[in-house]
């Protein structure tokens, strides 16, 4: 058997000669993606080996480097980070395949970088999930910012050059003026930044206090996408759709509501935000964020930009997990981490599907697509159903936990936002599904570049995108269903995070 910290250094190790791998055979592209596949390959396994270890009692503590006593780099397995790696390592092997289909099927240049980014991104992301103390969370979560900025310039336009500007600005701009800050208070306070089960404020702060930090964390953490610092997102949407995977389920926003739960259980406490009410304005903020991103969606006709407010708003249900101050909100939250990945990448890897083989990208312009592309179409209902939380699908369980913890905390606001926020989500994703499925505009012809078709081609003509652009998102459509029957297990792999506040 595999020492645990061998373990942990795998994860690290396996993504970083993923992005060396890439460079080494950047001129031989069936070599370099068959090499990341395995790799990708490789690093599920070794997640799930941890998994396995630590059900079976073992200890993972690795201490990189020492700075000071309660300060260094250092790693750690926790249910909480095992299960964002888990979510992580299984989903880059779909991101992979599916980038693979998509970056040949539209002949994008420079695949190689992509690749390299792509590979470093799942290393930084891997740092994060397995963090042990704040110090090591903060700089991996810096670096996932810096690896991925490239991937959402990647297209070189001004446009793409813009929108990575935004991203890379408020992301660094919320990490250096309050997040960073926040970090310092935190060990000037309690003498040690690492993650401890119950929080290492305590009495260290006083609770007037512990309100101003929490606003600096969840404005700080900026992939978290609270409003208003949450521009960055839509603006990223001009990157390749491989990389609005990445940025809305394997790893970018992710990291960032992984952040903020992380920081409830392991610094502040349940307890302390309980005994404090110094969460109670995060509630209404989380749910303003909620209802004015659904607001925003159902006005995009542009189908990642609806896709990106979509995720403005479901990330915000994790915020209000925290908000919510009790151990039903953090277990909600970070079920919905996974119910979320799944149904938001299942999504994204439809709209890229459909962008390859028709070159289209408005909702107004997908009338009738549904019959051309049943496969992709039907993945696309049923990642939407999950988001709206219907059974049987995963996305079902987590909004049912977060509503009982809204319940358990007497918040009939939390739980009004919850509901409208499902009806709103009917609203903006089905229409989507419908207009597929729908005749198609009598006449209607389709342009030169429809994935094997010929000019004057008719809507008849079209086909699905390459094997690799849809077979991917119906594996992660399956996967939803899949998870609708193993949320309970999940929730009880997570509970002990939360059984020391005996909430």
């Amino acid at each position: 058997m595999i020492a645990p910290h061998i373990l942990l250094l795998l994860c690290l190790a396996i993504p970083l000669v993923g992005f060396g791998w890439c460079w080494l055979f950047r001129n031989s592209p069936n070599m370099r993606d068959g090499g990341v596949f395995a790799l990708a390959l490789l690093l599920a396994l070794a997640v799930i080996s941890i998994f396995r270890a630590f059900n079976g009692g073992a200890e993972f503590d690795l201490v990189l480097v020492q700075f000071q006593p309660g300060l260094s780099l250092a790693l750690n397995a926790e249910p909480l980070g095992i299960v964002f790696a888990l979510v992580a390592s299984t989903l880059w092997i779909a991101t992979h395949v599916y980038g693979v289909g998509y970056m040949r099927g539209n002949n994008e240049k420079k695949q190689a970088s992509f690749f390299s980014c792509f590979a470093f991104a799942i290393f930084a992301t891997m740092g994060i999930a397995f963090s042990a103390n704040l110090l090591t969370l903060f700089l991996f979560y810096e670096l996932l910012t810096i690896s991925t900025y490239p991937l959402v310039a990647h297209k070189e336009t001004e446009e793409a050059q813009k929108g990575a500007r935004v991203y890379l600005g408020i992301l660094m701009g919320t990490s250096i003026v309050l997040f960073l800050p926040g970090v310092v208070w935190v060990y000037a306070t309690a003498g040690t930044l690492d993650f401890v089960q119950g929080g290492i404020l305590g009495p260290n702060v006083k609770p007037a206090f512990v309100g101003i930090l929490l606003a600096l964390f969840a404005f700080g953490v900026g992939k978290a996408a609270v409003m208003p610092f949450h521009r960055w997102l839509p603006a990223a949407m001009v990157a390749p759709t491989p990389v609005s995977a990445l940025l809305h389920a394997v790893a970018v926003v992710k990291a960032g509501v992984f952040t903020i739960l992380k920081l409830d259980v392991y610094i502040f406490g349940t307890d302390v935000l309980t005994k404090t009410g110094a969460s109670q304005w995060l509630v209404w903020v989380a749910g303003g964020s909620i209802i004015i991103a659904s607001l925003i969606a159902m006005s995009q006709d542009n189908l990642k930009r609806r896709l990106a407010y979509s995720t403005v708003s479901q990330l915000s249900y994790i915020t209000l997990g925290v908000a919510l101050a009790n151990s039903l909100g953090v277990l909600g939250g970070g079920l919905h981490i996974v119910t979320h990945a799944f149904g938001k990448i299942t999504l994204f890897m439809c709209a890229g599907a459909i962008y390859v083989a028709t070159h289209k990208t408005e909702i107004s312009q997908m009338r009738g697509l549904g019959r051309q592309m049943p496969i992709t179409f039907t993945a696309f209902g049923i990642g939407a159903l999950s988001i709206i939380g219907l059974p049987p699908l995963a996305g079902a369980w987590s909004k049912w936990e977060l509503l009982l913890a809204s319940a358990s905390a007497g918040q009939w606001f939390a739980i009004a936002v919850l509901m409208i926020s499902s009806l709103l989500n009917v609203a903006y994703l089905l229409p989507i599904v419908v207009r597929g499925f729908m005749p198609a505009p009598a006449g209607e012809t389709l342009d030169d570049t429809v994935s094997g078709s010929g000019s004057g081609s008719r809507w008849a003509q079209v086909r699905e995108a390459p094997v690799l652009c849809y077979l991917p998102p119906a594996l992660t459509a399956f996967g939803c269903i899949v998870l609708f029957f193993y949320a309970g297990d999940i929730i009880g792999f997570m509970s002990p995070i939360v059984t020391e506040s005996g909430r």
